[in-house]
Protein backbone atom coordinates (compact mmCIF):
# COMPACT_ATOMS: atom_id res chain seq x y z
CA UNK A 1 0.00 0.00 0.00
CA UNK A 2 1.24 3.23 -0.83
CA UNK A 3 1.29 6.00 1.27
CA UNK A 4 -1.53 7.88 -0.75
CA UNK A 5 -3.31 5.08 -0.06
CA UNK A 6 -2.54 4.58 3.48
CA UNK A 7 -3.66 8.48 4.16
CA UNK A 8 -6.89 7.52 2.18
CA UNK A 9 -7.62 4.97 4.43
CA UNK A 10 -7.47 7.01 7.41
CA UNK A 11 -9.04 9.87 6.75
CA UNK A 12 -11.62 7.78 5.49
CA UNK A 13 -11.51 6.11 8.90
CA UNK A 14 -11.83 9.13 10.85
CA UNK A 15 -14.26 10.51 9.28
CA UNK A 16 -16.98 7.36 9.67
CA UNK A 17 -15.18 6.54 13.31
CA UNK A 18 -14.10 9.83 14.67
CA UNK A 19 -15.91 12.56 16.58
CA UNK A 20 -15.31 15.44 14.06
CA UNK A 21 -13.86 18.78 15.03
CA UNK A 22 -12.05 17.25 18.26
CA UNK A 23 -8.44 15.74 18.51
CA UNK A 24 -6.48 15.78 21.37
CA UNK A 25 -2.48 16.43 21.79
CA UNK A 26 -0.08 15.20 24.07
CA UNK A 27 2.46 16.82 25.88
CA UNK A 28 4.45 13.84 27.11
CA UNK A 29 7.09 15.25 29.66
CA UNK A 30 10.67 13.26 30.23
CA UNK A 31 14.04 14.05 32.44
CA UNK A 32 16.84 12.94 31.48
CA UNK A 33 21.05 14.46 31.86
CA UNK A 34 19.59 17.36 34.30
CA UNK A 35 17.20 18.69 31.68
CA UNK A 36 13.53 18.34 30.77
CA UNK A 37 12.55 16.74 27.54
CA UNK A 38 9.46 16.80 25.24
CA UNK A 39 8.59 13.91 22.69
CA UNK A 40 8.34 15.21 19.57
CA UNK A 41 7.32 13.72 15.91
CA UNK A 42 8.75 14.50 12.64
CA UNK A 43 6.34 14.34 9.53
CA UNK A 44 7.41 12.09 6.43
CA UNK A 45 9.87 13.32 4.28
CA UNK A 46 10.09 16.94 6.17
CA UNK A 47 11.39 18.37 8.63
CA UNK A 48 8.67 19.40 10.33
CA UNK A 49 7.78 18.65 13.80
CA UNK A 50 4.33 18.49 15.71
CA UNK A 51 3.33 17.07 19.18
CA UNK A 52 1.92 13.30 18.87
CA UNK A 53 -1.76 13.43 19.20
CA UNK A 54 -5.20 12.04 17.21
CA UNK A 55 -8.62 12.07 17.03
CA UNK A 56 -11.02 10.62 19.27
CA UNK A 57 -13.46 7.35 18.51
CA UNK A 58 -17.27 7.83 18.82
CA UNK A 59 -17.44 4.77 21.16
CA UNK A 60 -14.51 5.75 23.58
CA UNK A 61 -13.77 8.27 26.63
CA UNK A 62 -10.98 11.36 26.02
CA UNK A 63 -9.01 10.19 28.39
CA UNK A 64 -8.89 6.62 27.04
CA UNK A 65 -7.83 8.38 23.40
CA UNK A 66 -5.14 10.28 25.11
CA UNK A 67 -3.93 6.98 26.85
CA UNK A 68 -3.98 5.33 23.42
CA UNK A 69 -1.93 7.81 21.80
CA UNK A 70 0.43 8.22 24.82
CA UNK A 71 0.66 3.94 24.41
CA UNK A 72 1.36 4.16 21.11
CA UNK A 73 4.18 6.86 21.25
CA UNK A 74 5.98 4.98 24.16
CA UNK A 75 5.07 1.59 24.12
CA UNK A 76 3.57 2.43 28.20
CA UNK A 77 0.52 2.10 29.57
CA UNK A 78 -1.03 3.42 33.29
CA UNK A 79 1.36 6.12 33.31
CA UNK A 80 0.14 9.68 34.48
CA UNK A 81 -1.60 11.51 32.28
CA UNK A 82 -3.78 15.25 33.15
CA UNK A 83 -5.75 17.11 31.17
CA UNK A 84 -4.90 20.27 31.15
CA UNK A 85 -6.38 23.03 28.74
CA UNK A 86 -8.72 22.65 25.98
CA UNK A 87 -7.56 24.79 22.99
CA UNK A 88 -10.18 26.50 20.70
CA UNK A 89 -8.96 29.61 19.44
CA UNK A 90 -11.32 31.03 16.24
CA UNK A 91 -8.30 30.84 14.15
CA UNK A 92 -5.31 27.99 15.49
CA UNK A 93 -3.34 27.75 12.48
CA UNK A 94 -2.76 28.45 8.73
CA UNK A 95 -4.22 25.68 7.30
CA UNK A 96 -3.07 25.63 4.35
CA UNK A 97 0.36 26.48 5.25
CA UNK A 98 0.39 23.28 7.42
CA UNK A 99 -0.54 21.30 4.40
CA UNK A 100 2.09 22.39 2.75
CA UNK A 101 4.84 22.20 5.44
CA UNK A 102 3.28 18.63 5.85
CA UNK A 103 4.04 18.05 2.20
CA UNK A 104 0.36 16.44 2.47
CA UNK A 105 -1.47 15.50 -0.84
CA UNK A 106 -3.33 18.61 -1.18
CA UNK A 107 -6.79 16.67 -2.43
CA UNK A 108 -7.03 15.21 1.18
CA UNK A 109 -7.10 18.95 2.40
CA UNK A 110 -10.77 18.65 2.00
CA UNK A 111 -11.32 16.01 4.17
CA UNK A 112 -10.08 18.38 6.90
CA UNK A 113 -12.71 20.14 9.22
CA UNK A 114 -12.38 24.17 8.83
CA UNK A 115 -11.89 24.20 12.54
CA UNK A 116 -11.10 21.46 14.95
CA UNK A 117 -10.78 22.06 18.65
CA UNK A 118 -7.44 20.08 20.77
CA UNK A 119 -8.16 18.79 24.28
CA UNK A 120 -4.43 19.56 25.68
CA UNK A 121 -2.81 16.61 28.03
CA UNK A 122 0.41 16.35 29.86
CA UNK A 123 2.07 13.16 31.19
CA UNK A 124 5.44 12.32 33.02
CA UNK A 125 7.04 9.31 32.19
CA UNK A 126 10.08 7.60 33.25
CA UNK A 127 12.34 8.47 30.14
CA UNK A 128 14.54 5.00 30.54
CA UNK A 129 11.15 3.49 30.19
CA UNK A 130 10.04 5.00 27.41
CA UNK A 131 10.69 3.41 23.50
CA UNK A 132 10.15 6.58 21.05
CA UNK A 133 7.62 5.03 18.25
CA UNK A 134 6.82 7.21 15.03
CA UNK A 135 3.59 6.02 13.08
CA UNK A 136 2.91 5.48 9.39
CA UNK A 137 2.54 9.44 8.56
CA UNK A 138 6.12 10.22 10.74
CA UNK A 139 9.53 9.19 9.89
CA UNK A 140 11.02 10.30 13.64
CA UNK A 141 10.00 10.04 17.49
CA UNK A 142 12.24 11.59 19.66
CA UNK A 143 13.23 14.00 22.82
CA UNK A 144 14.07 17.23 22.67
CA UNK A 145 14.91 19.69 25.26
CA UNK A 146 12.44 22.07 26.50
CA UNK A 147 14.44 24.81 25.95
CA UNK A 148 15.62 24.36 22.12
CA UNK A 149 12.59 23.21 20.50
CA UNK A 150 12.36 23.37 16.34
CA UNK A 151 9.83 24.98 14.58
CA UNK A 152 6.51 23.54 15.72
CA UNK A 153 3.50 23.20 13.06
CA UNK A 154 -0.33 23.75 14.48
CA UNK A 155 -0.04 25.41 17.92
CA UNK A 156 1.80 23.66 19.44
CA UNK A 157 4.63 25.76 20.34
CA UNK A 158 2.18 27.18 22.24
CA UNK A 159 0.45 24.19 23.32
CA UNK A 160 3.61 23.33 25.05
CA UNK A 161 3.95 26.68 27.09
CA UNK A 162 0.39 26.06 28.17
CA UNK A 163 1.69 22.78 29.75
CA UNK A 164 4.67 24.19 31.30
CA UNK A 165 3.47 26.54 32.97
CA UNK A 166 0.76 24.24 34.25
CA UNK A 167 3.21 21.85 35.43
CA UNK A 168 4.94 24.56 37.48
CA UNK A 169 1.36 25.53 38.67
CA UNK A 170 0.89 21.96 39.74
CA UNK A 171 4.40 21.29 40.98
CA UNK A 172 3.18 21.08 45.04
CA UNK A 173 -0.07 18.70 44.51
CA UNK A 174 0.97 16.36 41.52
CA UNK A 175 3.43 13.16 41.50
CA UNK A 176 6.07 15.22 39.21
CA UNK A 177 8.96 13.60 41.29
CA UNK A 178 7.27 9.99 41.65
CA UNK A 179 6.89 9.80 37.93
CA UNK A 180 9.94 11.67 36.43
CA UNK A 181 12.48 10.54 38.15
CA UNK A 182 13.75 6.42 38.24
CA UNK A 183 13.24 4.21 41.12
CA UNK A 184 16.07 5.46 42.85
CA UNK A 185 17.89 8.96 42.63
CA UNK A 186 20.34 10.74 44.78
CA UNK A 187 19.00 14.06 46.35
CA UNK A 188 20.81 16.16 44.07
CA UNK A 189 19.50 14.64 41.37
CA UNK A 190 16.01 15.40 42.39
CA UNK A 191 16.94 18.81 42.65
CA UNK A 192 18.02 19.24 39.41
CA UNK A 193 14.98 18.04 38.16
CA UNK A 194 12.54 20.63 39.91
CA UNK A 195 15.58 22.96 38.76
CA UNK A 196 14.51 22.20 35.48
CA UNK A 197 10.59 22.18 35.25
CA UNK A 198 10.55 25.81 37.35
CA UNK A 199 14.04 27.18 35.27
CA UNK A 200 15.73 28.46 38.38
CA UNK A 201 18.52 27.35 40.59
CA UNK A 202 17.43 26.25 44.16
CA UNK A 203 19.59 26.70 47.42
CA UNK A 204 20.70 23.02 47.85
CA UNK A 205 20.89 23.23 51.37
CA UNK A 206 17.54 24.37 51.93
CA UNK A 207 16.64 21.93 49.05
CA UNK A 208 17.88 19.02 51.30
CA UNK A 209 16.33 20.56 54.67
CA UNK A 210 12.71 20.88 52.76
CA UNK A 211 12.40 17.36 51.68
CA UNK A 212 13.99 15.32 53.76
CA UNK A 213 11.47 16.97 56.18
CA UNK A 214 8.22 15.50 54.49
CA UNK A 215 8.93 12.15 55.31
CA UNK A 216 8.80 11.18 51.54
CA UNK A 217 11.95 10.02 50.60
CA UNK A 218 13.08 6.87 52.17
CA UNK A 219 17.01 6.43 52.54
CA UNK A 220 18.68 3.39 50.82
CA UNK A 221 21.88 2.02 52.20
CA UNK A 222 23.28 2.28 48.58
CA UNK A 223 25.73 5.39 47.12
CA UNK A 224 25.70 6.56 43.76
CA UNK A 225 29.18 5.77 43.09
CA UNK A 226 31.35 6.99 39.88
CA UNK A 227 31.49 10.83 40.59
CA UNK A 228 33.96 12.90 41.42
CA UNK A 229 33.26 13.96 45.01
CA UNK A 230 32.04 11.92 47.67
CA UNK A 231 29.53 9.00 46.67
CA UNK A 232 26.00 10.16 48.06
CA UNK A 233 23.18 8.07 49.45
CA UNK A 234 20.65 6.85 47.05
CA UNK A 235 16.86 6.98 47.83
CA UNK A 236 13.34 6.29 47.16
CA UNK A 237 9.94 7.89 47.20
CA UNK A 238 8.20 6.56 50.17
CA UNK A 239 4.72 6.23 48.09
CA UNK A 240 2.08 6.46 50.92
CA UNK A 241 3.74 9.19 52.75
CA UNK A 242 4.08 10.68 49.13
CA UNK A 243 0.21 10.24 48.32
CA UNK A 244 -0.52 11.59 51.78
CA UNK A 245 1.03 14.62 51.11
CA UNK A 246 -0.15 15.24 47.37
CA UNK A 247 -3.76 14.99 49.01
CA UNK A 248 -3.13 17.35 52.14
CA UNK A 249 -1.11 20.07 49.66
CA UNK A 250 1.90 19.15 52.03
CA UNK A 251 4.54 18.99 49.00
CA UNK A 252 5.30 22.89 48.82
CA UNK A 253 9.17 22.99 49.44
CA UNK A 254 10.31 25.21 46.47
Amino acid sequence: MTYTDQLQAYYERVAQECIAGLSLDCVIFGFHDTRLKVLLLRWKDTNEWSLPGGFIYKDESVDTAAGRVLCERTGLDQLFLQQFHLFGDAVRYDRDDTWQRQKMPMKFGDRWPERTISMGYYALVDYTKVTPSADFMSDECCWWEVGELPSLLFDHQHIIEVALKTLRLQLNWQPIGLNLMPQKFTIPELQRLYEAVLDRPLDARNFHKKITGLSILSRLEERRTGGAHKSPYLYQFDEVNYQKALINGNLNFV
